[in-house]
């Protein structure tokens, strides 16, 4: 299944002691699609840098990007659905792009995709995603 993974879900699964980290070995094993752009990547190195350190990151970001059961997109259009957080369209467009089944966050701001018809993204916090694909 492909999902995008916002930024504040993956800081959960990385860590092997992470009662979430069964959604990052699925990745590595090819059983869902992590879908990413650039813009999204960037933030998972900016971030990981902050509130862990150089080495995780660097080592994080290699693994995704030399892993085949990830899906690299290039969104073309941009939505602009989530007006609270600007910078979260990014994920949001990606979504759209890759053609992901889920977006995959415990950020709020997502909560009004809820009430968009079109395009269609369909949201679920991390715990809602371990219940439904784990």
């Amino acid at each position: 299944m492909r999902i995008v993974l916002d930024t504040n879900c993956l800081i959960q699964v990385i860590p092997p002691r992470s009662p979430y980290h069964s959604v990052w070995v699925s990745f590595e094993k090819g059983e869902n699609v992590l879908c990413i752009s650039n813009e999204v990547l960037e933030e998972y190195a900016e971030i990981l840098q902050r509130l862990i350190d150089t080495e995780t990151a660097e080592v994080v970001v290699s693994t995704i990007i030399n892993s085949p059961f990830v899906k690299f997109v290039t969104p073309y259009y941009r939505f602009n659905l989530i007006k609270s957080d600007p910078d979260d369209n990014k994920f949001v467009d990606c979504a759209i792009a890759a053609g992901a089944r889920f977006l995959v966050s415990n950020d709020r701001h997502y909560d009004i995709l809820k009430q968009t018809a079109y395009p269609k993204v369909d949201v679920l916090s991390l715990q809602e995603f371990m219940r439904l694909a784990m």
